[in-house]
């Protein structure tokens, strides 16, 4: 199965391997000496010197968890929107009582830091500001650094949803002054899902201390205070966990650089073949991801039937749109673990299929 989704992603096979290992005390020396190790090799890949705590759930319960620690009912929030995860981070925001604003781009374009700053000019009551490092809707990685320059500025606070770039592409948490950044195990680190990782910074930590958001699973102080004992505070996804610990490992022997170089390579070699078969790019190229490339559904292509045809006779899986955006356009994966061979060997089943779902260029 060659499966190119922006997550799960597939697995190394040394990855796979370490999954079979038998359960242990997860309240033992030998997973706190896991915990300890992902940990330490999540900072360097963070880039930061900010703690980072992990949490058995999805990358949607680790969005959770930054508005629960950090946001009290009735704050002002601006969600900077690109796609339907910056509108899934509003949406959690909302249902915790803050008074969310949208500041809403078109999709497939990335997010204006100008306009972002006009918001805050408009509404200096505003706290806090979310925005969406990487949306794998549309295809579309925003300029994360300029946008964090001016709610840093303003000296608000800055929760990024980093699930999808964060071991992918540079996000340089300390240097850009990220207050809450988090990710999901599934996608560019190369795990199972079910695990997000988080890192709260000095200004984090003083919005902790002032949160009346009701939580407790998520409570990031109970993370803390099991963390220093080697533990987390409830019973951890101990496979998920194995996993990590190989993956990271692997990831910290090739090197940031190389990662992010590796993401570079597997996406231009994605967009040229897309291109070359006749097909349209749906975002922006300024803005195009490293992770995930969106293409536009025109030429007569019944998308639905292309997916099924991959599937079926290529044993291949892309991804469809998503929301306003199903039907409107495909989206085909390069993130984690992904070689030259297996962008060939999709491009060349689309080559194939294309045809028979009705695409002419």
């Amino acid at each position: 199965m060659n499966l190119r989704i922006p997550g799960p992603t597939p697995l190394p096979e040394n990855v796979l391997k370490i999954m079979s290992k038998q359960m242990i005390n997860h309240r033992g020396v030998e997973f706190g000496q896991i915990l300890n190790s992902v940990t330490a090799n999540l900072k360097a890949m963070f880039q930061t010197k900010n703690d980072v705590f992990l949490y058995t759930t999805s990358g949607t319960g680790g969005l959770e968890a930054a508005v629960v620690n950090t946001l009290s009912p009735g704050d002002k929030v601006l969600a900077v929107v690109t796609g339907v995860f910056g509108e899934r981070f509003a949406q959690i925001a909302e249902a915790y009582g803050a008074d969310v604003t949208r500041l809403v781009f078109k999709f497939g374009n990335g997010a204006d830091p100008d306009k972002v700053k006009q918001s805050l000019d408009d509404d200096p009551s505003i706290k806090t500001v979310l925005v969406t490092h990487n949306e794998t809707s549309t295809g579309v990685t925003n300029d994360l650094e300029a946008l964090a320059a001016v709610v840093k500025k303003y000296d608000k606070l800055l929760l990024v949803d980093a699930i999808s770039s964060l071991g992918c592409i540079d996000l340089r948490v300390d240097d850009w002054n990220c207050d809450v950044v988090v990710t999901g195990s599934q996608k560019g680190w190369m795990a199972p899902p079910g695990v997000a990782m988080l890192s709260f910074s000095a200004k984090a930590w003083e919005a902790v201390e002032k949160s009346k958001m009701p939580n407790f699973y998520f409570d990031v102080k109970k993370a803390k205070s099991s963390l220093e004992k080697g533990q987390t505070p409830w019973t951890p996804g101990i496979s998920t966990f194995y996993a990590l610990y190989v993956a990271l490992n692997g990831m910290v022997k090739e090197g940031l650089d190389s990662v992010f170089a590796r993401h570079i390579k597997m996406a231009q070699k994605t967009r040229g073949g897309l291109k070359a078969m006749g097909l349209t790019l749906f975002a922006d190229p300024i803005y195009a991801s490293d992770t995930i490339t969106s293409v536009k559904v025109t030429g007569g292509l019944d998308a639905i039937k292309l997916l099924k045809i991959l599937l079926e006779e290529h044993d291949t899986i892309i991804a469809g749109g998503q929301a306003n955006l199903i039907g409107k356009i495909l989206r085909v994966g390069h993130l984690g673990c992904v070689v030259e061979s297996e962008i060939d060997a999709v491009l060349d089943a689309l080559r194939q299929a294309l045809p028979k779902a009705g695409f002419k260029t």
